[in-house]
């Protein structure tokens, strides 16, 4: 279930969220037929009372609030923002250039590379060349493909890892491992085991926001930045592109601020008579907790979200003022005024359920989605740096994995897990730095390899955290993002 999702009523009739439809599937012991007390509940949040509160009856037991909690050594990092291109981008036209695909373009690949893992059977297709030509950029001379052009002009500031792999060939199983580490749906995502680990700069707004594209959702879904097996406070908070981001924000129109005081108040009331006498029930402490949150979130979220404050100068850097990249741009904005106020973890999705995959041409493919991200994203870089927040914001770039050397429908390439490429900046990364490589074609990696497991390692360890002492004990045993492996990359650290 979403966090952010809400639960409306009609006094007719009674409609659940997407998100309450998704929780009677999967939560199927939980009733709902007191639609009186249903009401008064939605009323008491003034709608978006259901942000906070929804998440609180996924789970059966959810912990109590805690303070801030101290970073196991100091950070280089206090906020993330992770920029998901959903779909796969192609490592090997973007950030990883091939001569060798170039000089053996038509020819299938050598029986050298052996056998090779993939979904359509493309093994045997003959190598595609890299779709653009490469630049080297900067002073640094990170090459960088003419698809990205503004992206290449902050090259001095990229710490480009081409040497990722994960372990799956689908979208759902790597959407999952990349976003919690494990290829199996139901895991903490690593948003929910940061906003865990960390707690929140602002009371007032949620720790961790999931920004997707305008289209119909990702491969995986809402799994990929849920709480898993910790408390469901820790999952992501959607907020939605366009004009209004966040639904059902305000208070019912028939309902002014003092009365919906006293009615949250009244229920906090019974609430807490009621938990008196259950002294160990975490879930209903978090429930009444939830409420206050909302409360307080109609007073702050709208100035966030309000971008109409920022300069008509920060409006063209984002895009904003151009059709192909004003939806994304409006997003990155979102990002920086979010972590400028505490938001600890905010991910944004490019690419609707199919996005970045470019199995029939990579050309049309790449040109529209490089097109609607590229200047939003060096407008971000930019935006950072200019206001200090670089140094302690860490941004990452990157997909579920890239794309195979061969073609496939000619002018297409396939799903490869097997070596890809993520970029950070800023949050205490080298900058203007290139570490591993895959092999000459671009099919696995082959130096400095680092798989997801070493990739989350790395991003906790730069927000304070030893990913082997994050921990939460379930069904037995302590539960860390990253399983019983992992490595911190210490290389690209400054």
């Amino acid at each position: 279930m979403i966090a952010g999702e809400s639960i409306t009523y009609d006094e007719g009739s009674q409609q659940t969220s997407s998100a309450i439809e998704s929780l009677a599937l999967n939560v199927p012991y939980l009733q709902f037929d007191d639609s009186t007390r249903r009401r008064f509940l939605a009323q008491a949040g003034g709608g978006f009372g259901a942000l906070a509160c929804s998440a609180m009856f996924q789970q059966n037991a959810v912990a109590e609030p805690r303070k801030l909690p101290e970073t196991h050594f100091p950070p280089r990092a206090k906020n993330v923002i992770y920029l998901f291109m959903h779909g796969g981008p192609s490592h090997v036209d973007l950030f990883d250039p091939k001569p060798a695909l170039k000089k053996y373009a038509g020819q299938p690949l050598p029986e050298s590379f052996g056998q090779v893992m993939t979904r359509r059977k493309v093994a045997a297709n003959p190598l595609l060349p890299p779709i653009k030509p490469f630049h080297q950029r900067g002073e640094s001379g990170i090459e960088v493909s003419e698809f990205l052009p503004h992206i290449a002009e902050m090259a001095d500031e990229l710490c480009v890892l081409r040497s990722c792999h994960g372990d799956s060939v689908n979208h759902p199983q790597s959407v999952y491992q990349m976003n919690t580490g494990s290829i199996l749906m139901g895991k903490p995502s690593l948003g929910s085991w940061v906003s865990y680990g960390l707690g929140s700069e602002n009371q007032n707004l949620p720790s961790f926001v999931v920004m997707l594209d305008r289209g119909a959702g990702i491969k995986g879904g809402p799994p990929a930045w849920g709480s898993g097996f910790l408390p469901a406070t820790y999952q992501g908070t959607t907020v939605r592109a366009g004009k209004t981001p966040i639904l059902h924000l305000n208070r019912p129109a028939d309902m002014n601020e003092s009365q919906q005081r006293r009615l949250l108040d009244f229920l906090k009331q019974q609430n807490e008579k009621h938990l008196a006498e259950r002294l160990h029930d975490n879930e209903l402490s978090a429930r009444i907790d939830s409420y206050e949150l909302a409360y307080r979130m109609q007073s702050a979220a709208p100035e966030v979200v309000d971008i109409s404050r920022e300069s008509e100068q920060t409006h063209r850097m984002y895009g904003l003022d151009e059709n192909e990249t004003s939806e994304f741009g409006t997003r990155c904005l979102l990002a920086r005024r979010m972590v400028e106020r505490g938001v600890r973890f905010v991910q944004l999705y490019s690419g609707d359920t199919n996005g970045w995959d470019a199995h029939k041409d990579v050309l049309d493919n790449h040109s529209h989605y490089c097109k609607a991200t590229d200047k939003p994203v060096a407008g971000l870089l930019k935006d950072l740096k200019q206001r200090g927040l670089l140094d302690d914001t860490l941004v990452i770039w990157g997909g579920e994995f890239g794309r195979m050397p061969m073609s496939e429908q000619g002018k297409g390439r396939d799903h490869n897990p097997w070596g890809y490429t993520v970029w950070m900046a800023g949050g205490g990364v080298k900058p203007g730095m290139v570490y591993g490589a895959t092999d000459d074609v671009g099919l696995r990696a082959a130096e400095n390899k680092v798989h997801v497991h070493d990739l989350h390692a790395t991003i906790l360890h730069l927000l304070g955290l030893d990913h082997e002492l994050l921990t939460y004990f379930h069904n037995g045993r302590e539960e860390r993002l990253t399983d019983v492996a992992g490595h911190v990359v210490k290389e690209i650290l400054a």
